[in-house]
């Protein structure tokens, strides 16, 4: 008889000689069952430690054990550099790319909260439409037939596409497949209709209505130079032949330049029919307690949330019992200003993050590793509270959570905490502190340092010069908002998120001043080709002096272009793609790595090669290089705290703060007054923010405004003015709480930003 022996499940999860990226052989052991914070400056090799080798490795691992078939259309997951890695639980990777999706893809859909509206109005909604397919914009049972259930119509641009002060024969349609003398071009020369000399700004309405739309009749038209055959072709008129080309061909079957055009030369107006409900009549006017469900997806979650019980009964109780359930994990996630109408492409990343960690909050599912990227990013300290509180909602039912983080509320919250560091770049990538938090504060690390370190106010705020007075701004959610930003000084506009601060910048401040500086939270392009220096615009620089230097063409010192490496098209390393199995990535063997030819390596300037000038990290470029441009632009790298960086390092490469603080070097060498920051301490270490402190402070020193948008308390305290916007988000917010010196915020009611920023200057 066999008896049966209890298991004790594996304590730790062990990283052995882990290499990836910047990693020093690092070997580590991870508490499995509780929170670990993974700290360390930006660029230290947190991200390359949590997600390229632990992450990756259990992703991988899962991946192995479906069939051939099924791997074969997986991602295909390479093994990371590491000679061991043990006791890996599944992983759920809660990252901060972007919820994608096309124009179809909202909050609503993606939460699968619409699909149980749909029901409900499908079950009691006033008059009675059908089912619930007849309530779906992405259905043609209940799409609005004239939009297709996008809520918009594109159409062509016709400021982009015609420049007026031209004539058809002086190349007044500006898109190049209508250019003088091409085949689009001949059938308005040759139709006799048209003075091909009178400027388009001359022409009547008829003339206008002619070239626009056509007419319903075929003219002979001859090829380019009026040569050959003649061969009828429809008059179509400039927008007829373009939305037949262009505007109702599916995107999916159009190639990336006519996608391109696509973009360059339409505009998307709010469909004339269904005024942006996406819906068909019947489903957009059917009601359940006088509200359509259009309108409903209109309400910000926070406010459906409230409304729908009121319309629930024992038929439809489930349903609505589930949609509550589901707005409420989004509204404690501190997204309750959003709606179910919004386009998840417009979602920022941290909203998207949060977004997606809803969906794991009814998981049952028990011994999982849930891995987390800075999850507090755009979050007001008011809300990190409830950040925290899911993550030991999670660990507390028997998982495993790994979270890579700056904040200190979140550290603190930890069981675990592993430093990497010391620095970034090459002089990070060793593990400088294992323990609990009581050790990480006495320890002499970056983070230990700066973990408590106390937040303090500007001893002597700066006088304003002037005032950029913004009135009536209505956008979104302000309400009719009237505020004077002083010029001169460092300006933190602050408040919940959702309170109107993006809003307020983007649609009232940035558009009457268009000179304005603006570095968003757009991404930064990172194909494997962009590099610091092609973002910088120094490469062309470089290319230029090495192409003077040795007598050739510059297109030779190009990775892109004549002097590339056969072997690996310029990209230093080649990919053998094995099927099912892992794709390879290795160093390349006919440049070993450098990405030219052996005859452009033997080109050198003072005795560096080009490969050897992209190894150089930014700052020795700098004092490399002679030219004041590159200089320049290069110093403004080193300024933010980049300057390990080399120029040839590929931008997919970097962090999400690394990309952010490279973006703001990119516009520090232009000319202006007024430069408008959102979040520039996004994924900064607590240790970076002096320096960038430092930076903005010589901005304005030197004659600028800076406005920054902001939830760092150590930039509030920092500035000289702040403008508070709340008092809460969406239909709560959108309203001036304050305005005037950080001190005098501390005592403003009703203020979370000054109550938090009380809060850590008595905690000091």
């Amino acid at each position: 008889m066999t008896t049966s022996r209890a298991v004790t499940p594996p304590e730790h999860l062990t990283v052995t000689g882990a290499r990836e990226n910047n990693l020093r052989d690092v070997s580590v052991a991870v508490p499995k069952r509780a929170i670990t914070a993974f700290v360390g400056v930006s660029g230290s090799g947190k991200s390359s430690l949590v997600f390229d080798t632990i992450a990756a490795e259990a992703q991988r691992q899962l991946n192995d054990t479906f069939s051939a078939f099924v791997r074969g259309v997986l991602p295909k997951m390479g093994r990371p550099d590491a000679d061991l890695i043990e006791n890996l639980s599944t992983a759920v990777i809660v990252d901060q790319k972007r919820l994608g999706g096309g124009p179809r893809s909202t909050l609503g859909t993606v939460t699968d909260i619409h699909p149980l509206l749909r029901l409900l109005w499908s079950r009691r909604s006033v008059p009675h439409v059908g089912h619930g397919y007849a309530f779906s914009f992405n259905l043609p049972e209940g799409m609005c037939p004239t939009c297709s259930g996008a809520g918009e119509e594109v159409t062509l641009d016709h400021a982009r596409f015609f420049d007026t002060t031209r004539s058809l024969a002086g190349g007044a349609m500006l898109h190049r497949d209508f250019a003088v003398e091409g085949w689009y071009w001949n059938i308005y020369a040759q139709s006799g209709r048209f003075d091909m000399d009178k400027p388009l700004a001359e022409y009547d309405d008829d003339e206008w209505r002619l070239l626009l739309h056509g007419a319903d009749e075929k003219i002979p038209v001859r090829g380019p130079g009026g040569g050959g055959k003649p061969v009828n072709m429809d008059f179509e008129g400039v927008e007829t032949k373009f939305r037949r080309l262009y505007i109702h061909t599916g995107t999916e079957e159009l190639s990336d330049r006519k996608k391109e055009v696509l973009a360059r030369f339409t505009t998307a107006v709010r469909c004339t029919a269904c005024h942006g409900d996406r819906l068909a009549e019947p489903a957009r006017t059917a009601t359940v307690d006088g509200v359509t469900l259009p309108g409903a997806c209109r309400l910000d979650l926070a406010a459906l949330a409230a409304w729908l019980p009121t319309v629930s009964d024992a038929g439809v109780a489930p349903l609505v019992d589930e949609a509550v359930g589901r707005l409420q994990a989004l509204v404690d996630m501190g997204l309750g200003y959003l709606t179910l109408e919004r386009a998840t492409s417009t979602l920022s990343g941290g909203e998207s993050q949060r977004v997606k960690m809803v969906r794991h909050l009814s998981s049952s599912l028990v011994d999982v590793m849930y891995v987390f990227d800075e999850p507090t990013i755009g979050l007001h300290p008011r809300d990190v509270g409830r950040m925290t509180a899911l993550m030991r909602r999670l660990r507390d039912k028997g998982n495993t959570v790994l979270v890579v983080e700056h904040d200190t509320d979140v550290i603190a919250a930890a069981d675990h905490v592993v430093e990497i560091g010391p620095r970034a770049g090459a002089e990070g990538g060793e593990i400088v502190y294992e323990g609990d938090v009581a050790g990480l504060e006495s320890a002499d690390t970056l983070t230990g340092r700066f973990l408590h370190r106390p937040v303090r106010l500007r001893e002597a705020p700066r006088t304003p010069t002037g005032r950029l007075p913004v009135r009536g701004a209505s956008a979104h959610n302000l309400r009719d908002v009237d505020v004077d930003v002083p010029t001169g000084v460092l300006v933190a506009l602050t408040g919940v998120a959702g309170s109107g601060k993006s809003t307020l910048v983007r649609e009232a401040l940035v558009p009457a001043h268009p000179e304005a500086i603006v570095v968003d939270q757009s991404a930064v392009a990172t194909s494997s080709r962009s590099t610091p220096a092609t973002w910088t615009g120094v490469m062309d620089s470089i290319r230029k002096l090495y192409a003077k230097r040795n007598g050739v063409a510059a297109s030779l010192f190009s990775f892109n272009s004549a002097g590339a490496c056969p072997g690996c098209s310029g990209l230093g390393v080649q990919y053998s793609d094995l099927a099912f199995l892992d794709g390879v990535r290795s160093v390349c063997t006919e440049c070993e790595g450098r990405r030219y030819t052996p005859e452009v390596l033997a080109l050198t300037v003072d005795g560096v090669s080009i490969s050897d000038a992209l190894d150089m990290t930014a700052a020795r470029a700098v004092a490399f290089f002679d030219s004041r441009d590159v200089r320049r632009k290069l110093q403004a790298v080193v300024d933010v705290g980049l300057g390990y960086l080399t120029l040839g390092q590929p931008l997919s490469t970097l962090s999400g703060g690394e990309c952010q603080r490279l973006k703001l070097a990119g516009r520090l060498h232009e000319e202006g007054n007024l430069y408008v920051l959102d979040e520039p301490t996004t994924g900064l270490h607590m240790s970076d923010c002096g320096h960038l402190l430092g930076l903005l402070d010589r901005l304005v020193d030197g004659g600028s405004t800076v406005v920054v948008v902001e939830h760092n308390l150590d930039v509030v305290a920092h500035a000289d003015w702040v403008i508070d916007l709340g008092p809460e988000g969406g239909d709560a917010g959108g309203t001036v709480v304050f305005s005037g010196r950080p001190a005098e915020l501390l005592d403003v009611a009703g203020s979370h930003t000054g109550h938090h920023l009380a809060r850590h200057l008595a905690s000091g």
